[in-house]
């Protein structure tokens, strides 16, 4: 996560930088040296230079592996923004993959999961999203696309449970997802008023901020299925937590004196933004 919200907007994350933020967030230069190498090894990054002069070049799957993050954080802005309202279908995914087939099958299980699916029974998943873009694409690495079944509903029963909001209860982990949220304002908060206060910050300072926020917004919204508000309890600490994330990427933006700063800085500032233009519309 250190590694990743320091890429700059040029695909490239300074060694400095790097290991000064770590130093800051309690980590010592051997665990940083540790995780490049691992980095590199496993293809995700290239390596130019030594020390802390040194330059990281992320390859174009890790650049690609970042697009669809954004992709649900931009949805869940517009659903806080009420302009993403369920149309009351239930997106279902069925597959049916052999025991010589596990690794695939175990990978499609973990991305059913990680895209906001519910187990209904063995092989069988629900998501209130349309997520069959994500779904197919993901079975299609797997070698699993032959075994993967796709259908919607809107008649949607688990015993004599019918009403959404009572099934999404049924179905999602939402008490612990609320409490994730809850942690993230609690981080978030202090942090809005450092960002927006009259006290200078120095650009490490400003880096770590940034940091920190990525990881915590990535704690609390990995588990997140993203229901639509009409299935959530109100009100749902995710949108608060959200709006304080994007006054605090908004102040970080604002903070900007023109140097090269890491990419997340524009994605999130640009995400926040577009909701709440089309709020305003």
């Amino acid at each position: 996560m250190l590694v990743h919200a320091l890429i700059r907007e040029d695909g490239t994350v300074g060694a400095d930088e790097l290991y000064t933020v770590a130093n800051t967030l309690g980590m010592s230069d051997q665990q940083v040296r540790l995780c490049v190498k691992r980095l590199v090894t496993e293809g995700r990054f290239t390596h130019e230079g030594r020390g802390r002069k040194a330059e990281l070049h992320a390859t174009t799957d890790t650049l690609h592996a970042l697009a669809p993050n954004a992709d649900f954080l931009r949805h869940a802005f517009q659903q806080d923004a009420g302009l993403a309202p369920w149309d009351g279908v239930w997106h279902l995914a069925a597959f049916a993959v052999p025991e010589a087939a596990r690794t695939a099958r175990d990978a499609l299980r973990e991305t059913l999961v990680h895209l906001g699916g519910a187990p209904l029974q063995g092989g069988l998943y629900v998501c209130a999203n349309a997520w069959e873009p994500y779904v197919e694409e993901a079975a299609h690495r797997l070698g699993a696309h032959s075994a993967l079944t796709l259908l919607t509903t809107t008649d949607l029963r688990r015993g004599d449970t019918r009403e959404p909001a009572e099934l999404a209860r049924l179905l999602w982990p939402l008490r612990e997802i609320a409490d994730r949220y809850d942690r993230l304002s609690r981080i978030t908060g202090p942090r809005l008023t450092r960002l927006t206060g009259p006290a200078a910050l120095s650009p490490a300072a400003v880096l770590t901020i940034a940091v920190e926020l990525a990881a915590e917004l990535t704690r609390a919204m990995e588990p997140d299925p993203l229901l639509p508000p009409q299935l959530l309890p109100h009100p749902w600490p995710g949108t608060r937590a959200r709006e304080l994330v994007a006054r605090c990427w908004a102040a970080l933006h604002e903070r900007d004196q023109g140097q090269t700063r890491p990419a997340l800085f524009r994605l999130y500032a640009d995400i926040t933004r577009e909701a709440a233009g089309r709020a305003a519309h």
